[in-house]
């Protein structure tokens, strides 16, 4: 059982290392111009409360789950 644990966990932990850098490429990618301009001109008042307190990535986040929702949400999430 030992032996094929240590066969199988370097294969298993690289797969999920591929999967993970799958899942935070888009994260990493910046906010473009056109981007910005739209979340400036659509923004709601607690996504700008956002862009003061903790910067353009949480605010840009914010607004592309809004965006994602279309809206649908009742309580906004605390960010």
């Amino acid at each position: 059982m030992v032996a094929l644990s240590v066969i199988l966990f370097p294969p298993l932990l690289i797969a999920f290392l591929l999967v993970m850098e799958r899942v935070e490429e888009p994260l990493r990618r910046p906010a473009g111009p056109r981007e910005v301009t739209e979340f400036l001109s659509t923004a709601t008042p607690g996504e700008v409360d956002t862009l003061a307190s903790s910067g353009i990535r949480r605010a840009l986040a914010r607004w592309r789950r809004r965006r994602h929702t279309g809206g649908r949400t009742s309580n906004p999430p605390m960010v």
